[in-house]
């Protein structure tokens, strides 16, 4: 059986991101600065000539902004492109659009999972979830036991989608913390990490199984730099 990998790639900095806020459910475009970061991943991915069967986003303005790009960029605009909402990112409920160091350095420090002055990196996704419902005055942020199985489900209908048709490769567009969350579902040894604007995580599917083979690598980014810099050159 032909192996089914998706590269998952993490939107480009929005005018949220770069001010500091939590996103989550609500939605800003992307910057100048975060279309020339995606213009460059769209062509570092061109050059690897990697085939392509189908492209995915989530249903945020941000994703499809940032796939928009790739496909242009890649010269992939005839793919196969579906979004599917359950790759969104976490919905932070009465706390979207808040600053990020209020939520992460604020907030969130003062519930349960932070007791004994236990930092970000020491709490598991779960907890941070469990805290976020804890402090969600509206009562939007979604259960541990919601949020995990709907990134899941999401991330292995798109799997089992390309698996079907004879496997091989989709590009994915989706969030920083869905793709870490991901990343841990699929291995629990999997240690937090910034997930960057741009950068692109590979699994593999076989067998009803995910592995990783990289996370959050800027190659493609680097590599799609190089072409434009050298254009500029000529």
């Amino acid at each position: 059986m032909v192996e089914t990998r998706l590269y998952i790639a993490r939107h480009g900095k929005t005018m949220f991101n770069t001010i500091g806020r939590a996103q989550g459910w609500s939605d800003t475009p992307l910057t100048a600065q975060g279309e020339e970061g995606i213009r460059e991943l769209g062509l570092g991915l061109r050059e690897a000539a990697i085939p392509f069967k189908a492209a995915f986003s989530s249903d945020s303005g941000r994703t499809i902004q940032t796939m928009d790009i790739i496909l242009a960029e890649s010269h992939n605009q005839s793919l196969p492109y579906q979004r599917d909402k359950r790759i969104r990112e976490w919905c932070f409920g009465s706390l979207d659009g808040g600053y990020d160091g209020e939520l992460f350095n604020g907030v969130l420090p003062r519930t349960k999972a932070f007791e004994n002055g236990r930092s970000l990196q020491e709490v598991s996704w779960q907890e941070i979830a469990d805290s976020l419902v804890e402090v969600d005055t509206a009562g939007w942020a979604e259960p541990w036991e919601v949020l995990s199985q709907r990134i899941y489900d999401g991330f292995e209908a798109i799997a089992k989608s390309i698996e079907k048709s004879g496997g091989g490769n989709a590009i994915v567009v989706s969030h920083g913390m869905t793709i870490g969350t991901f990343l841990w579902l699929i291995d629990n040894s999997y240690q937090k990490q910034f997930i960057d604007n741009g950068s692109v995580s590979v699994v593999t599917y076989k067998d009803g199984k995910f592995s990783i083979d990289s996370i959050a690598a800027l190659s493609y980014r680097e590599a799609g730099r190089k072409i434009i810099q050298d254009e500029k050159k000529a």
